[in-house]
């Protein structure tokens, strides 16, 4: 399998190296399945009941890694953000368990393209799966990301 790692921020709550109560997750192109996959085990402290992540973070989660599919093609600075985001939860997601997730491009526009993420359990149970529009950000956004440019790459391991 040829994995690609792609681009984290500073501070963003999701993959932010320097954001300490963030999740700082990874993810990567695989690019045998034009899918983007990561693991994350969500801490306890990021529960809605003992034992079981909250919605919101299920929500997060899939709402970043399906709009990362937009970097399947390598081009790292195609970032886009979400217009709508549907959520379908199949099960519980519980905390402090290893998870999979991915993400995939379902159709993809110059302006708008449509994506869709699973998040599954060690055994390929699928807890929640998300539906989502994503569009290229209008000019006065990108511009005030551009403080950030330098920030959004890919990093060592042990660099913060």
């Amino acid at each position: 399998m040829s994995l690609i790692k792609q681009p984290s921020s500073r501070t963003c709550f999701m993959c932010g190296k320097q954001n300490d109560h963030g999740l700082k997750m990874e993810w990567f192109n695989d690019t045998e399945n034009n899918q983007v996959v990561g693991e994350i085990s969500i801490p306890e402290h990021f529960n809605g009941y003992p034992g079981i992540a909250h919605g919101g973070i299920v929500a997060t989660i899939l709402d970043e890694t399906s709009g990362r599919a937009v970097l399947l093609d390598g081009d790292f600075s195609n970032l886009f953000v979400t217009l709508k985001l549907e959520i379908t939860y199949k099960h519980p997601t519980p905390t402090n368990t290893p998870l999979k997730v991915r993400g995939w491009l379902v159709r993809y526009g110059k302006k708008s393209a449509k994506v869709a993420g699973s998040i599954s359990l060690p055994d390929g149970t699928v807890t929640a799966e998300c539906n989502a529009i994503v569009v290229r950000p209008p000019k006065e956004i990108t511009e005030s990301w551009k403080a950030e440019i330098p920030y959004w790459r890919v990093y060592d391991e042990n660099e913060k």
